[in-house]
C-alpha cells in the first residue's frame, strides 16, 4: 500500500521548490552567493518554517553567518513573494539555518579515502616484507 504524504510534507517540498526560484530570482545580495535549499521542515499549524541551506563553494564558518544573516533578514520579504506564488492561508514564517550534512559527509569521505590509502599501504609493506 503507497504511503500517504501529509499536508504538512506536501506544503514542505512547495515551500523548498519554490524558495530555490525565489532566492535565486530575487535576492541579488553578494553576501548570500549561490546556495541550495536542502529541506524545510513546516510546523504542523503552517505558521513556521525552518529553511535548511547549504552554500556552493569553500566558506569559513564567518561568510556561512553573515549570508545567514542576510537571509534571515530577507525572510520577510521572501515570506511576501511565497505568499504570491504559492497560495495558501497561512504563509509560513522562514528561518533559515545551515545544513552542515554536506560539510560532514565530505569530512567523513576523506576519513574513509585515508584510512583506505593506509590499510593499502600497510598491506603492501606487509607483502614486500614475505
Amino acid at each position: 500500500m503507497p504511503r500517504e504524504f501529509t499536508r504538512v510534507e506536501r506544503v514542505s517540498d512547495a515551500v523548498q521548490q519554490e524558495l530555490a526560484v525565489l532566492i535565486r530570482d530575487n535576492i541579488s545580495d553578494p553576501r548570500v552567493g549561490m546556495l541550495s535549499v536542502t529541506d524545510v521542515e513546516v510546523s504542523r499549524d503552517l505558521a513556521y518554517a525552518k529553511v535548511f541551506v547549504s552554500f556552493i563553494g569553500d566558506r569559513s564558518q564567518k561568510d556561512i553567518d553573515v549570508a545567514l544573516e542576510a537571509l534571515n533578514g530577507a525572510s520577510g520579504y521572501l515570506r511576501k513573494l511565497l505568499a504570491a506564488s504559492i497560495k495558501l492561508r497561512i504563509t509560513p514564517k522562514l528561518q533559515f539555518s545551515y545544513d552542515e550534512s554536506g560539510r560532514r559527509g565530505q569530512h567523513l569521505s576523506a576519513l574513509i579515502d585515508l584510512a583506505i590509502s593506509k590499510e593499502t599501504s600497510v598491506a603492501s609493506a606487509d607483502s614486500e616484507d614475505q
